[in-house]
């Protein structure tokens, strides 16, 4: 979490200027990363497609290596970067990465169809624990935009 120059890296200096704040989204974060249901390989292409959706760099970069140590193939990765459907023939993995791309579209919905498939394949828990990811990655790359904070060293 440290930078090389002292600081804290990422979002996390950021929340410093709103310390109650930036303490209760670390919590939402540290409860997203390691006690969600979520599979590791879907937790982070969601995060992935996240950070292409928001065009967020240090996103995309920290998360491509903990994705490739979640077991994303190089093809995988670079289909999130460049916003493609990776193709998952893991059914779970379709529906989220179908899941995470609508809720980061335009519409930033899901028709009662996709809703019904999604909650029929995943479950009611994993649905939420998606979209809570969607939404706090979604904010993550916000604050990253504003307070100009660049990528990994």
């Amino acid at each position: 979490l440290a930078s090389g120059a002292g600081g804290l890296a990422g979002p996390f200096n950021a929340m410093l200027y709103a310390p109650p704040v930036g303490h209760a989204l670390q919590e939402l974060g540290a409860a997203i990363r390691f006690r969600t249901e979520l599979a590791p390989r879907v937790r982070e292409m969601a995060i992935l497609v996240v950070a292409q959706a928001w065009d967020s760099a240090y996103e995309r970069e920290s998360h491509e290596l903990l994705g490739r140590d979640a077991g994303l193939t190089d093809s995988e990765i670079e289909a999130l970067r460049a916003g493609e459907d990776p193709g998952f023939a893991d059914k779970q993995e379709q529906v989220a990465y179908s899941v995470v791309r609508a809720l980061t579209g335009p519409r930033a919905d899901l028709d009662d169809q996709e809703y019904d498939t999604a909650v029929a394949v995943l479950g009611e828990r994993a649905m939420f624990e998606l979209s809570t990811l969607v939404g706090y990655y979604a904010t993550l790359a916000l604050q990253l935009r504003i307070f100009r904070v660049a990528g990994p060293a």
